[in-house]
Formats: structure tokens, C-alpha cells, sequence
């Protein structure tokens, strides 16, 4: 009998007799259910944010992973054709829109079907590269190399018809601190790619493995753009910007068309450090802004200078290549003189990448 007692099962599932002998289960109270319920909650909660932490580990993974593979086009394009890709590439005629450097990596990142489809001659928007990829042209395409997977608004550009136009990008090239191309003088600016130009491996006096070569932007940046007030130097506070946010404002305009070869597009700037917020107010509503002077092929022809900052979805730092193909991720607390001097190909500046 002692031995019986002992091996009954749990008090949930304990055996009774009731008044007529008959032998009966008790089963969970409502108290223990919700104890139970309780914990189970509890757990959940506890799993959760590990789990998130986890996934956010994968994206971050692919998105260096994304930037490998452009690092490694951009070599395989200098090594092809003995210079760099400009960030900006001329098209027949003036004042056009020029393509961008991305889509001259093309052939060196398993893209070589989608450049054959396209008449860098002509831009982007004419109707002859709309008629290679109907209804508009390889623009409206997602290139999924060029999209972090964190990306929280990875949709293209809609026109008036309802159809993709343009799709937008999640790694800018690194067109320099400020001053990206002066038209007149045909001087570049201090970045690893510049408009227009044919940048040998030569020029990067500071060493390719030192030289910022794209790091990431976010898709749908609010900016402004062609402002010709722009100061001659670059800003030394990101709350200087918006009394300068006079023209071609767009709350959802930068960052958007993976094929045009202007900074506010495919491009980031060092004259902030990364994840600056940059505020400007309209309405009532803070934006985190990018900024822009006459944009690289518009004409009147001016000098382009630009605070287009580099960005990311994945907290406190920004991923970024460098010149060597090499991958590393940036805290935004790194110091400004040592960012910009990464941004920098031939400034001399004695800082290591971190």
C-alpha cells in the first residue's frame, strides 16, 4: 500500500474515489492554467528579443556579404579596364542625366545580361533604354546585391501609370567629403569615385585598404536638391543644414534611382560621421535630410557639393568596403577627422581603418 502511494502521479492527475466508490481524475484549476499560461508568456517574452537579436545578426551577415561582392566588382572592374568606375558616367548630349557607377559594375557582379540591355549612350530615361526592358528600362529593376536585407521600405518608385520606374539602393559610393566634382576645373573631389573620371589605382595615395570605397545609405532619404546657396565649405554641424533646405525638397526623394549617377542617388559624402541625424522640420514633422547643390549633369553647369550622410538599419554602426574589397563595420562614435579621412584617397592623413 505504501509502495502504491508513493508512485501516484502529480496532483493534477491524482486518483480519488468519489461517494459511490467509483474512481475519479482531478485536472488543473483555473489558477494553475493561468500560472502556467503565466509562465509560458514569460518564456516567450524572454525568447523573443534573442531571437530578433538573431535574425538581425543573419541580415547584418548578408548585408557584408552584399558589399563583398561589390568590393570585389570594383577590383575586377579596375583590373579589366585599368581604372576605377566613375561614380557618374557622361551620356550623349548635355545637361542629361548620367548613369550611375553601380550599373558599370554590372558585368563584374553576374549582371552581364542585364548590362548588355542597356544603351549607355543615350540616359536612362530615354525611350530607347525603356524599349530594352519594357515598359521602363532596366531603372525599374530590383538589383538584389545592391538592397540590404534590412531594408524596411525595399519597393520601387511608382509612375503615373502605375508601373515600377525606378528601384532604389542601399550602398552609396564614397564621392567625398563635400566638394564631389567641379565642372569647370574638371577637379574631382577627395572621395573614392568621382564623376566623369577615370581614377587609376595610382591616385589612391593613402592605400586602397585605407580608402572608404561605399558604405550603406538608406532607401527614400528626404533631401534637397540643385540648392545653389551652398556654403564653399562643409558644414561643421548637422543643424546648419536646414536653413539651407531651400529648393527641390522631397520628403521621400534620395536614394531611389539605383541607375543615376548623382550623389542624392547612389552616392554618400563624409561630411558627417555615420548615423548623423541631420534635422529639418516641415510641417511640423522632423526629417533626417540630405542636401545637395547643383546636382552632376544638370545644367547651368556648377560645382556639386553635398552632405549626404551614410545610414544604416542596423543601430549604432554603418557596414562599409574599402578599396580592397575588404569589409568592416564603423561605429557612428567613430571620430569625424578619422571618418573623413577614410573618405579620403590621396589626403595623407595617418589614420588606420578601424
Amino acid at each position: 500500500m505504501h509502495i502504491s502511494l508513493f508512485l501516484l502521479p502529480a496532483r493534477s492527475m491524482a486518483c480519488s474515489r468519489d461517494g459511490s466508490g467509483r474512481v475519479t481524475r482531478r485536472g488543473f484549476t483555473l489558477v494553475e492554467l493561468l500560472v502556467v499560461i503565466a509562465i509560458v508568456a514569460t518564456l516567450i517574452g524572454m525568447l523573443l528579443p534573442a531571437v530578433q537579436s538573431a535574425r538581425e545578426a543573419a541580415r547584418r551577415s548578408s548585408c557584408q556579404n552584399n558589399l563583398r561582392q561589390l568590393g570585389l566588382a570594383t577590383l575586377n572592374h579596375e583590373n579589366a579596364k585599368q581604372h576605377f568606375p566613375p561614380s557618374a558616367l557622361a551620356v550623349s548630349g548635355s545637361g542629361n542625366a548620367p548613369w550611375s557607377g553601380q550599373a558599370a559594375m554590372l558585368p563584374f557582379m553576374e549582371g552581364d545580361n542585364l548590362f548588355r540591355r542597356i544603351d549607355f549612350t543615350k540616359p536612362y530615361g530615354d525611350q530607347a533604354n525603356k524599349d530594352l526592358s519594357p515598359p521602363n528600362g532596366v531603372a525599374a529593376m530590383r538589383i538584389d546585391a545592391l538592397v540590404c536585407p534590412s531594408e524596411t521600405n525595399a519597393s520601387a518608385v511608382i509612375d503615373t501609370a502605375g508601373l515600377p520606374k525606378h528601384f532604389p539602393l542601399n550602398y552609396g559610393l564614397n564621392t567625398g567629403e563635400y566638394l564631389v566634382y567641379d565642372p569647370v576645373t574638371k577637379a574631382p573631389g577627395s572621395g573614392a569615385f568621382a564623376p566623369f573620371s577615370r581614377l587609376k589605382a595610382s591616385r589612391y595615395a593613402d592605400g586602397l585598404s585605407k580608402t572608404l570605397a561605399m558604405a550603406e545609405v538608406k532607401a527614400f532619404t528626404p533631401r534637397a536638391q540643385d540648392v545653389t546657396t551652398l556654403p564653399e565649405t562643409a558644414f561643421t554641424s548637422p543643424g546648419d543644414v536646414s536653413g539651407f533646405m531651400t529648393s527641390g525638397w522631397s520628403a521621400v526623394g534620395g536614394h531611389t534611382e539605383w541607375v543615376c549617377g548623382r550623389t542624392l542617388h547612389i552616392g554618400f559624402t563624409t561630411t558627417f560621421a555615420p548615423n548623423t541625424r541631420v534635422p529639418h522640420v516641415v510641417g511640423g514633422t522632423t526629417y533626417d535630410v540630405d542636401i545637395s547643390s547643383t546636382r552632376e549633369g544638370v545644367l547651368p553647369a556648377g560645382p556639386t557639393r553635398a552632405a549626404v550622410t551614410s545610414r544604416s538599419h542596423h543601430g549604432d554602426l554603418v557596414n562599409a568596403s574599402f578599396m580592397d574589397g575588404s569589409v568592416r563595420s564603423i561605429t557612428s562614435d567613430i571620430d569625424l577627422t578619422v571618418w573623413r579621412g577614410l573618405g579620403s584617397r590621396a589626403g595623407g592623413e595617418t589614420v588606420s581603418a578601424p
